[in-house]
């Protein structure tokens, strides 16, 4: 279809009002308007015709049909001036009546019609590119011929589909401003609602949108089922915003631009209940009972809809659907609401934890894991967080050491409000933590429960946006309490063992003294290894320093004094109880052995000399 563009007949040609021929409009002037309106209406008369034959699929028909109306207008004011009760009036009159009825049929079908190229898709892609749509098929159809072939020689590059979409918004802009002219404008509303409405109901049902979804609905829904839906809202919202209700809002404006009022009412009446069913929906779900795993979704209904504000504020921007804006803001006040209520939530349920349950083998806390990857997901959602957090500002306890924080005069100190807040979070789990490595026993254990934990806080920062939220220098300064927790543990849990070895390893030691050394060191190592073979440190990099470390601070001893008198005690052996159980190589080899957290059965001996995991 290509687009009209109309010239009226010589009769009809609109004069200005400026020109003296406005004043010499004669009544031969009016007579002869009305008799070539009635020959080109009357011969387009489609009352008694089923099979509409389509006016607007001949150019130079439309174009004298709809100069016929205007030089018929002319002759009606004319008349209404000079002939008010003149029958040549009524019949003008009853011409354009059977005209309009023409009018709004054509309408209508080029609406039922096109419907594939005037999908707000189709009108959204190529109106974004193209500033005016169409020119006005009525209003400028006294353009010079030439003018409307160069038209169509420029619409030569132009896509089929988009040809079409463009050559029908005109016919119905002309048709549009000419039924408005005439006072016609309801009936040409009426066909243009109810048809654009269907179209706009239909999309937001096949994009999911259930109109039927109340608060109350919702409120009864599974979080499961809930989840589910909210996924649909988040994939249909752009399409409804950016496509469906912004190509609407193009149509409307571009075939009624003659009538503001009617593009409003017009875009109102087909938009309106369908966006406020869409906007309303994220609105019921903050409303929700909130618990931890609904927080996610929370964040993604407000970051679709933030992100969608502007376009909506512009598409939505008359006076009458004010309504849309302001259920699009306050979805926005009741998710922020509900997202500080739930962070807030979460802080107190780490607070409150009470769980008496120790970790075996000092291994990472049920507490760590999910606190860590709760907050390693927040940080994905920081700059929303801002947003949320914007005017509500977070105050860290003045008794809080600053060294956690970083120094304020620091590069890398945490100051943002969202990575202070992010901080916080961790340290009242990491004080939590305290408390729980206090329900060991053993101390070596409660200093590795605090190690392992305290690594698995730092890989997760590390390996998440966390990083550039709370900064380097917060990660040395909780890698350097890691490596501390993990030397007291070494300390304390070897302290024995490193006892039973003389201070003075150059000092001449009696034959006895050395025997009792021996048998110290043997029952001290097997002590401390059958102790702590159960224990664990799950990272492997914590895990390579720990036995690096014990290693550098047992073996170089224990090799010295082995071999000043291990020579001696060995022949020793011979004949009586054994002094020596342990080589140096098999100290490497045991202690290689440690923090798999698996249960070793019987005791430490010689036997195993030489043995010890395979790395």
């Amino acid at each position: 279809m290509r687009s009209i563009f109309f010239k009226s007949p010589s009769p009809t040609r609109m004069t200005p009002p400026s020109s003296p021929l406005h004043h010499t409009f004669s009544e031969s002037l009016m007579e002869e308007n009305i008799e070539v309106a009635q020959f080109i209406i009357t011969k387009w008369d489609s009352s008694h015709d089923d099979n509409l034959v389509p006016l607007f699929s001949d150019k130079d028909e439309a174009r004298q049909y709809l100069g016929s109306i205007k030089g018929l207008q002319k002759a009606m004011k004319y008349l209404v001036l000079h002939q008010s009760n003149s029958e040549k009036l009524v019949r003008a009159q009853l011409l354009m009546q059977t005209a309009m009825k023409r009018l709004q049929k054509e309408f209508y079908q080029i609406l039922k019609s096109n419907r594939d190229y005037l999908d707000p898709e189709s009108v959204s892609a190529h109106s974004s590119s193209r500033p005016s749509v169409s020119r006005s098929s009525f209003s400028e159809f006294e353009e010079e011929e030439e003018e409307d072939d160069e038209s169509e020689n420029e619409n030569d590059s132009v896509p089929e589909v988009e040809r079409a979409s463009l050559a029908a918004m005109a016919d119905l802009r002309a048709i549009a401003e000419a039924m408005i002219s005439a006072g016609y404008a309801k009936e040409c509303i009426k066909v243009y609602k109810i048809i654009r409405k269907s179209i706009v109901d239909e999309a937001l049902y096949h994009l999911g949108v259930e109109r039927e979804l109340t608060f109350q609905r919702i409120q009864k829904m599974e979080w499961e089922v809930l989840e589910f839906k909210i996924k649909n809202w988040l994939s249909a919202v752009k399409m409804a915003v950016k496509t469906l209700f912004y190509g609407e809002r193009l149509l409307c404006d571009q075939v009624f631009s003659v009538s503001a009022a009617i593009r409003e009412s017009c875009f109102t009446e087909i938009s309106k209940e369908g966006a406020l069913a869409l906007f309303g929906f994220p609105e019921n779900v903050a409303k929700c009972k909130k618990t931890p795993e609904k927080l996610f979704r929370i964040l993604d209904l407000y970051e679709a809809v933030s992100g969608l504000w502007p376009e909506v504020e512009s598409i939505f921007s008359f006076e009458s659907t004010s309504a849309v804006r302001a259920t699009a803001v306050n979805s926005l006040i009741k998710l922020g609401d509900t997202v500080r209520t739930m962070l807030m939530d979460f802080e107190t349920a780490i607070q409150k934890d009470s769980s008496k349950t120790t970790v075996p083998g000092g291994g990472i806390h049920p507490l760590t894991r999910y606190v860590m990857n709760y907050i390693s997901f927040l940080a994905d959602y920081s700059g929303i967080l801002s947003d949320i957090f914007a005017d509500w500002p977070f105050t860290v306890p003045s008794a809080l050491p600053e060294s956690y924080f970083g120094s304020p005069d620091s590069e890398g100190s945490i100051s943002s409000p969202i990575s202070v807040r992010l901080a916080w979070l961790i340290l009242v789990m990491l004080c939590k933590l305290d408390g729980k490595a206090a329900m060991y026993k053993d101390v070596p254990l409660s200093y590795l429960f605090l190690a392992n934990n305290l690594q698995y806080v730092t890989e997760k920062v590390r390996q998440s946006n966390l990083k550039f939220l709370l900064g380097d220098d917060w990660l040395i300064n909780q890698e350097l309490k890691v490596k501390q927790y993990a030397e007291n543990y070494e300390k304390i849990g070897w302290s024995k063992v490193l006892a039973s070895l003389p201070e003075n390893q150059t000092a001449e030691i009696p034959a006895d003294r050395v025997n009792d050394h021996f048998k110290k060191f043997n029952s001290a190592f097997e002590e401390a290894y059958m102790k702590q073979i159960s224990w664990v440190v799950p990272d492997p990099k914590l895990r390579d320093h720990i036995k690096i470390s014990m290693a550098r601070r047992i073996i170089p001893i224990y090799k010295e004094f082995y071999k000043a008198y291990g020579g001696v005690q060995m022949k020793k052996e011979m004949w009586g109880e054994p002094f020596i159980r342990f080589t140096p190589d098999d100290l490497g080899n045991y202690l290689s052995d440690m923090f798999y957290g698996s249960r070793s059965s019987g005791s430490v001996s010689s036997s195993s000399r030489g043995g010890g995991r395979s790395h």
